[in-house]
């Protein structure tokens, strides 16, 4: 009954999505990227010995935690190939062209039909979900035809159908994994609830993918001359809540240099930024004469790709999603030992609520929060250093998750021939 209901959800969820790309870009992403993929996985030629590795992650958060493992195992194991797919457009469009995978595809929908279909095709030796994909007939398949499963960076929380009286449908899928690395020991205690004891607490990789960013960050000299010396706050991640929330907080402040990263940069959020912050630039915008940045007090970014290396230049660092869905990626701006600012929709989050509890994160409900939060740290400069350097620490102290992965997959000889 369980299955027939999962199938029908599907049906209706390929529906939603017909519907929705009448008018939402993404869901005809979605529905376009999907077009004939099984012609186009045929393109895909597993080595006879099964030695490709197939990562699955939902989207481009998922991805930057699976990528320290992808890329240190392709460099240990320079024969295998790999194969990375995506649930969401925001993730596949973003990184389609990623070059440390030789195939980069859309996850065809979960059917018995086009898993089997798919596996026939890419033939995995081993397989990698991130954090919290879990998808049936995928899933089944895998264990029928003996495939190692390790989901990665794994979280879980009570309130999810695992641990609900009427669960059992869920936890059937937990029983096809080879091994959980887990984040915290939390998540272990509620899978042992279950009897389920193939568990590893390794942490989270994007610990390790971060500092790496940090470690490799390339200069940015027209940012630097942007900055000019001024106390800078570096917004990564925002939306309109977010925006909003900073204009009021800094309300025009001459002494401080605003560079604002948003989520989403198409042209209509642009410019409703740019009308936000008289005196503020596209970063497109910008000539090669560098002294002429100078002039202006918000620096708008509108790409993709920059803002890991931004956080750098920051005194103070912001990071949106706290007042809608969830907060960003805050680890990218604790790495650079910075006090790290977001809103108050942080509790789904470990790193953001350990943060706060190590000294390096703080959160704020409102403009007035925000703009008193702003002015503490630049008077207190003893205060604002020693958080920072608090926001490093942690990051620092929770390295480790991928070399754990790696040990496990090399002593259990996994991509043994």
């Amino acid at each position: 009954m369980a299955v027939i209901i999962y199938d029908v959800f599907l049906a209706l969820f390929r529906l939603g999505i017909s519907m929705a790309s009448l008018w939402n870009r993404k869901a005809k992403l979605w529905l376009e990227g999907r077009k004939n993929i099984f012609e186009r996985l045929n393109s895909v030629h597993p080595t006879p010995d099964s030695r490709l590795i197939w990562m699955h992650c939902s989207s481009l958060g998922e991805f930057e935690q699976g990528r320290p493992i992808l890329e240190k195992l392709k460099s240990r194991y320079r024969d295998v190939k790999i194969l990375l797919t995506f649930f969401s457009p925001s993730g596949y469009e973003i990184r389609k062209n990623y070059k440390g995978a030789d195939y980069v595809f859309y996850l065809p929908i979960d059917s018995a039909g086009n898993a089997k279909r798919f596996f026939d095709i890419v033939n995995p030796g081993l397989v990698l979900f991130v954090k919290y994909e879990y998808w049936y007939y995928y899933l089944q398949e895998c264990k029928k035809r003996n495939i190692p499963l390790l989901m990665i960076s794994a979280i879980f929380r009570k309130n999810q159908p695992f641990f609900k009286w009427y669960g059992a449908f869920h936890r059937k899928m937990l029983g096809c994994m080879k091994q959980f690395f887990l984040q915290d020991e939390t998540s272990k205690k509620l899978l042992q609830s279950l009897q389920i004891n193939n568990l590893t607490v390794s942490g989270d990789t994007r610990f390790d993918r971060v500092s790496e960013i940090a470690e490799s960050a390339e200069q940015l000299p027209i940012i630097e001359q942007f900055c000019e010396n001024k106390n800078v706050i570096v917004a990564g991640s925002t939306w309109p809540e977010d925006e909003s929330i900073i204009k009021k907080a800094i309300n025009s402040d001459n002494s401080l240099k605003l560079i604002i990263a948003p989520h989403e940069i198409h042209e209509k959020h642009l410019k409703e930024i740019k009308n936000l912050f008289p005196g503020s630039i596209l970063f497109s915008q910008l000539t090669t004469d560098y002294s002429s940045v100078i002039n202006y007090n918000c620096l708008i970014i509108d790409n993709i790709g920059m803002l890991s290396s931004l956080y750098r230049y920051a005194t103070i660092t912001y990071v949106g999603g706290g007042f809608k869905n969830g907060i960003h990626n805050i680890l990218e701006a604790a790495v650079y030992g910075k006090p790290v600012i977001f809103g108050p929709e942080y509790g789904k989050f470990r790193e953001a609520v350990e943060l706060i509890q190590y000294g390096g994160g703080i959160s704020i409900n409102n403009s007035t929060e925000l703009k008193n939060c702003i002015n503490n740290l630049l008077t207190d400069r003893l205060y604002c250093k020693e958080t920072g350097k608090k926001s490093f620490e942690y990051v620092r102290k929770n390295k480790g998750a991928t070399e754990m992965i790696l040990s496990y997959i090399q002593e259990n000889r996994l991509l043994t021939k």
